[in-house]
């Protein structure tokens, strides 16, 4: 899916979905579009992510549930997005993400694009590292740690307290997934998010 007029398909996904809010309502994004809308100078690969992944915040969780209006706008920009094969459909709690307990404490608003009603935020830099291990050493997954890393200046003395006090859902699966991936990351984060 090809962007049109230099913007990433999860500015026009937030655009959309801002256009059909009447209230404001904050969401923190997280994934590519997290990569996309919160950094400068991203590869083209992560501008052409099809969709925008969020975490529903424990704090936020119960006025978001009962706001009818955002989720039949979250309905609208679907169906309006779909031919394009752009869509919002990944929401999470923050307990089914891998994060550091005090991640809502951390959060970094996002500036663009410029809208009325929809006020974006996406986790620290260290968290999305996180966040992009819960598919393991997956390629993609990998090739944005190494753009976090290298983009930011993470290090492994700011990832390690991370690492080891990472909440996750309590599935044996994320934990393999979580193991997999700590090598890779530890590599990246030892070459300066250059492979090694």
């Amino acid at each position: 899916m090809a962007e049109t007029g230099g913007m990433s398909n999860a500015e026009r996904i937030a655009l959309a979905l801002d256009e059909l809010l009447e209230r404001e309502v904050s969401l923190v994004v997280y994934g590519r579009a997290a990569i996309a809308l919160g950094f400068r100078d991203v590869p083209e690969s992560v501008k052409l992510s099809l969709d925008v992944d969020v975490i529903l915040r424990f704090s936020e969780g119960p006025a978001l549930d009962t706001d009818d209006p955002f989720w039949e706008a979250q309905v609208l920009v679907n169906k309006k997005l779909r031919k394009e094969g752009l869509y919002m459909t990944h929401l999470f709690q923050e307990d089914q993400v891998f994060l550091r307990p005090d991640w809502n404490a951390h959060i970094v608003p996002i500036l663009r694009p410029s809208t009325r009603w929809l006020k974006l935020f996406r986790p620290h830099t260290v968290d999305l590292i996180l966040t992009k291990m819960m598919r393991g050493d997956d390629p993609q997954d990998m090739d944005d740690v190494a753009f976090l890393v290298r983009h930011d200046g993470i290090t492994r003395e700011m990832m390690e307290p991370a690492f080891a006090t990472v909440r996750m859902p309590d599935l044996v699966e994320y934990r393999d997934a979580f193991e997999r991936a700590l090598p890779v990351v530890r590599s990246l984060l030892e070459n300066g998010g250059r492979r090694g």
